[in-house]
This record gives structure tokens, C-alpha cells and sequence, in this order.
């Protein structure tokens, strides 16, 4: 599995009334990261022609994150079965490697004009496996 990462820093609008990062932020940052990995690894005729759509979210929280922590957030794709992908999502203190948050995602694949769930091609399985 090729393992796609990214750093940056918490800010103020990230954090919720208890001045830790929000919960939502977190769902976001897993939904974000999903699609700049399949950005960066596919082509622009591969995104056109097919889209993802999310089937289930299973997100455990561990710890909190706050104010001015670097966040490392890695994410590969675990496995494939038919439509279904399940992409595996760390959020990590950068600074002291204490996981944050884990996120196990399973998106179903779907044609980009039918929308109908449309398995896994092994030329795209292959693009995220090492």
C-alpha cells in the first residue's frame, strides 16, 4: 500500500467550544485527505470517470489536538472488494507521533454517468498499492 501524508498546523477556526479541535474538523480532514490521495495518484481521465461516495464511516477518537499542534495525517488504501474500497485514515501529533484519531472509510465506486457502483478496475488498485 503507498501511504500519502500531510502536515500542518491547528487553527483557531479548527477548535470547538472546549478549545479542542473539533469533532466535524476531524470528518473533514479524513473526507479532504481521501480526495487530494486520488488527485495526486489518478489521471484527469480516470477522475472523469468515476466518482466515490462515502458508504461508512467508523472514526474512533483517541485524543484531543489543540491549539498550534502540527497535525500528521496518513491515510492508504486498505483493501478492495467489488465497488467498495476501504481507505484507512491517522491523524497524528505530529510533534509527539500520539494518535489523534482513527478513521476506517468504506466509498463505493460509482460510473461518473450512470452512478451506478462500478468495481474496483485493477488499473486503479494498482496505482495505490506499492
Amino acid at each position: 500500500m503507498k501511504i500519502y501524508s500531510e502536515t500542518f498546523d491547528v487553527i483557531p477556526s479548527d477548535l470547538d467550544e472546549l478549545n479542542h479541535v473539533n469533532n466535524i474538523r476531524y470528518v473533514e480532514w479524513i473526507q479532504d485527505i481521501s480526495k487530494k490521495h486520488w488527485t495526486h495518484v489518478t489521471t484527469d481521465k480516470i477522475q472523469e470517470s468515476m466518482v466515490w461516495v462515502v458508504r461508512n464511516h467508523n472514526i474512533t477518537y483517541h485524543k484531543s489536538a489543540i491549539l498550534g499542534n502540527t497535525i500528521l495525517i496518513n491515510t492508504f488504501i486498505q483493501s478492495n472488494k467489488g465497488p467498495i474500497s476501504t481507505r484507512v485514515v491517522e491523524i497524528k501529533n505530529k510533534d509527539t507521533n500520539e494518535l489523534l484519531v482513527k478513521g476506517i472509510t468504506e466509498w463505493c465506486l460509482l460510473d461518473a454517468q450512470t452512478f451506478r457502483p462500478k468495481r474496483v478496475p485493477e488499473e486503479v488498485q494498482t496505482l495505490f498499492m506499492n
